[in-house]
């Protein structure tokens, strides 16, 4: 594999292709398509974890922070760092197709896996699921708030049953309520009601799937969800899932409630008050199937650059390696799913951040650039590296994530993925502003992208975290193009094989934006700055636990 790669390196990333003066680095649009054709190549395999395209991917990694002159940043043995922290991880493969049907008014329904529903492989330790006849329970959003004063349950027990619920918060439509009105909560991920699931005892949830509360069509849910699974090793599997979790296809939902005399729509609008209560639905569901189940070691790649002033404090670049691998095929018989955006982008921006600051004089503070494991299983890699940090929590002034950039071309503006208030952005904007770019605040807030980038396992731990965004409002075509490819991109490529790299992508924009973060990291790891998160974030009060050992 070193020989092929050393091949296609030689062929696609020349290495006249960036210029860096002593102070400034410029970014290379080749540079960073050469990085991205390599890593989302079919031979790669769609960088699956625990797969050969795990073991190529970690190589090139590797490698390519080695040439460029960096240490490797991963945890201490026998006195020594190497490049790699190991990830374990629960695998789960359903063997087979699963034997799925409903009893919907007396009428058995087979369903078939990919179409009707959406089954995920077992989590919850088990090698099989059985299930016979188990009554299925409306819960509306399946939401438990205290602090809201809201209770989709109202007691109902659902031992042995399965509970449906809607995708996202209760105020979504409306746009006006407890839940952030547009803007998702954690309580609107679809992570969340399996969690709730759990924590009620049911035997299972289904979660109904609409394209735009969900903010992504039924083939993204289908792709992403019918695959292995994976999952952080856990003590007590079955307190964070259920027997069955799965997602079905809206249409199969209003079929289930007019069997039982209810209106879909009217339902819906009443589980978007505080007075709704769970109603049992005439159906039935019996699901049987087997799986392979297994621990593995994945592994999140680090590499170093120790600051010169102050190297016991750090400053964090992060994007996710891995993608879903080889999966269903497509309509045309593609089953790699190459992941060249999501997040082949990332990775190239990771490395070559990497290698502009290893070529310039050491920074004060130092800087640590993180490619991170199982993010699309539920950012796990990340969330393993946030509970048994290599650096500490505390003296990590900042983490700044790169996913899936733009292939765009240039864009006046910028975001980040949802609506946090934090300094950290405030120096984001302010590098922006001086390089004559706006911010933007994030203009998809109910797609709740900040529960889904790898930043918010650092955040909930209080740590000063963003997950960047490139802009919608281009230099060619303004808003209005831009909105328009990323909701081709959406619907056409998004966890979908078609999301392959292009030699026609614009990467001047990339570029750009790689060049903004440069600047952000640079200047908070030559400072004394603790960026902090604004006072009525959820997240301050994790932060200032730690103050003392910032002084």
């Amino acid at each position: 594999m070193r020989s092929l790669l050393a091949c296609l390196l030689a062929t696609t990333i020349p290495a006249s292709a960036i210029a860096v003066t002593p102070t400034e680095p410029v970014f290379s649009p080749q540079r960073l398509s050469g990085h991205i054709r390599i890593l989302s190549s079919d031979a790669f395999e769609g960088r699956g974890p625990a797969t050969a395209g795990e073991t190529k991917t970690v190589d090139y990694l590797e490698q390519q922070f080695q040439a460029a002159g960096l240490e490797p940043g991963g945890p201490l043995k026998n006195g020594r760092r190497g490049w790699t922290q190991d990830v374990p991880l629960l695998r789960s493969e359903i063997a087979g197709q699963p034997d799925v049907s409903m009893d919907i008014a007396g009428i058995r329904t087979p369903l078939t896996q990919g179409n009707e529903i959406a089954i995920r492989a077992p989590m919850d330790g088990e090698k099989s699921v059985a299930l016979d006849k188990a009554p299925l329970v409306f819960v509306g959003y399946g939401v438990k708030a205290p602090e809201r004063k809201w209770d989709d349950f109202k007691g109902v027990d659902l031992h042995g049953k399965i509970m449906v619920v809607l995708v996202n918060d209760p105020d979504y439509e409306t746009g006006q309520g407890d839940f952030g009105g547009k803007a998702m909560t954690y309580y609107g991920r679809w992570t969340y009601k399996y969690e709730e699931g759990a924590r009620q005892g049911a035997a299972g949830v289904i979660v109904i799937h609409e394209t735009d509360p969900a903010s992504y069509g039924w083939a993204t849910v289908k792709n992403s969800n019918t695959n292995t699974q994976f999952d952080i090793v856990r003590k007590n599997p079955r307190a964070s899932h259920t027997p069955m979790e799965a997602w079905i296809q809206r249409d199969l939902a209003v079929k289930l409630f007019q069997a039982s005399g209810l209106d879909f729509e009217a339902l819906k609008k009443q589980a978007q008050t505080r007075d709704f209560k769970p109603v049992e639905l005439k159906a039935t569901m019996s699901a049987h199937y087997a799986a392979n189940v297994s621990t593995i070691i994945s592994h999140n790649v680090l590499a170093r650059l120790t600051g010169k002033g102050h190297p016991n404090e750090t400053v964090m670049y992060t994007a996710h390696w891995d993608h879903l691998g080889v999966g269903a095929p497509d309509a045309k018989g593609d089953r790699i799913y190459n992941g060249a955006v999501d997040n082949g982008t990332g990775q190239a921006a990771l490395l070559e951040l990497a290698r502009a600051f290893a070529s310039l004089p050491r920074t004060d503070r130092s800087l640590v650039f993180m490619a991170v494991t199982a993010e699309e299983k539920g950012l796990l890699g990340s969330e393993y590296y946030a509970s048994d940090p290599v650096y500490p929590l505390a003296t990590t002034a900042g983490v700044i994530n790169m996913d899936a950039l733009s292939v765009s071309g240039p864009a006046k503006d910028f975001t980040i993925s949802g609506t946090a208030k934090l300094g950290l952005l405030d120096d984001l904007i302010k590098e922006g502003a001086a390089r004559g770019r706006t911010y933007t605040p994030d203009p998809r807030v109910e797609a709740g992208g900040f529960y889904r980038s790898d930043h918010f396992s650092m955040a909930k731990r209080g740590v000063p975290a963003i997950s960047f965004g490139s802009g919608r409002d281009l230099v060619n075509g303004g808003v209005a193009r831009g909105d328009a490819l990323a909701k081709a991109y959406t619907r056409d490529k998004y966890h979908q094989p078609a999301d392959e790299w292009s030699a026609d992508w614009d990467l001047s924009g990339m570029a750009q934006d790689v060049g903004l973060l440069y600047d952000l990291g640079r200047d908070l790891a030559n400072s004394r700055e603790w960026p902090n998160w604004s006072q009525d974030s959820e997240f301050r009060a994790e932060r200032d636990k730690t103050v003392a050992e910032r002084r």
